[in-house]
């Protein structure tokens, strides 16, 4: 049987690809273009946020699913500012984790599961995602979106703490001072994690650190807004990081390297931030 919204989320999914852009990972438009967006947001109408204007909401005028095929922030919980996320903005991220079929992933924070099933059909059925998603009632939604995806293990819970085993990467959906140690432990050998690091107004970048032995390499991929994650802040530490950017394009912040551990005394001139339990080393050094 067709698929009557097949053709508008292919659509979709090209302008994505244009907006991000994408740029290495064409697998990334396929799976835009493959998941529909309306399973995981409940019945219409929506709450959107323009992309160019965020704070001016805008209510769809009926239910009718193509409202949602654009590149739009839709509100699931007003009160709490939660939202789906702006799907360029997490395009752009999945473009650079360099995920590939058969991949096991780690999802911290996956909401009522539509970018699980995202990264599902990137890293397709022989693949895995384990998304927790610590607010239970999100969680409960998230796993009865994901039945079409096998690939899936929704767990509730704190996606800090959650132990998956080996994983090749771990993206996380909400921002933190620093990684949780358990991050760091379970990365295979070239396992990516990219991860809000934000400062005291909720602002930052998005850190991309890749195994390399008992090394990680690092660089920022972009700047971001983003929502809170339970457990992974620090008020000194967010201080510090939002003093760190000032005067800083978030595309550009100029780190090469993440070490574990508290820096030594001798290398205070190559620490550019440093947090709970890690540090980021500058790239001039």
């Amino acid at each position: 049987m067709d698929d009557p919204s097949a053709a508008i989320r292919r659509w979709y999914a090209e302008d994505l690809r244009l907006r991000a852009p994408v740029r290495r990972n064409m697998s990334v438009v396929d799976a835009y273009a493959a998941v529909p967006r309306e399973r995981f947001l409940g019945s219409g109408p929506w709450v959107v946020r323009p992309d160019t204007r965020p704070d001016d909401t805008f209510t769809t005028p009926d239910s009718e699913p193509h409202w949602l095929y654009h590149d739009v922030l839709v509100a699931i919980d007003l009160e709490r500012k939660l939202n789906n996320g702006m799907p360029s903005f997490w395009a752009h991220n999945f473009d650079h984790l360099d995920l590939r079929r058969g991949e096991r992933v780690l999802q911290v924070g996956a909401g009522t599961g539509y970018y699980s099933a995202i990264l599902a059909e990137i890293v397709g059925r022989e693949g895995k995602v384990v998304a927790v998603e610590y607010d239970a009632d999100l969680a409960s939604r998230a796993k009865a979106n994901l039945a079409a995806w096998p690939q899936v293990e929704v767990v509730a819970g704190d996606g800090r703490a959650h132990d998956p085993g080996a994983v090749d990467a771990i993206v996380a959906f909400a921002g933190s001072t620093h990684p949780a140690p358990l991050w760091l432990d379970r990365l295979t050998e070239g396992g990516r994690l990219m991860m809000p690091l934000t400062g005291a107004n909720w602002w930052g970048f998005i850190l991309r650190a890749e195994r390399q032995g008992e090394a990680f390499s690092a660089r920022s991929i972009g700047g971001v807004g983003i929502f809170p994650c339970v457990g992974g802040r620090d008020d000194s530490a967010a201080e510090r990081l939002q003093a760190a950017l000032q005067n800083v394009q978030p595309r550009l912040v100029p780190i090469r390297a993440l070490h574990r551990g508290e820096p030594a005394a001798d290398v205070g001139d190559r620490v550019w931030y440093a947090g709970p339990g890690f540090w980021l080393e500058c790239a001039q050094s």
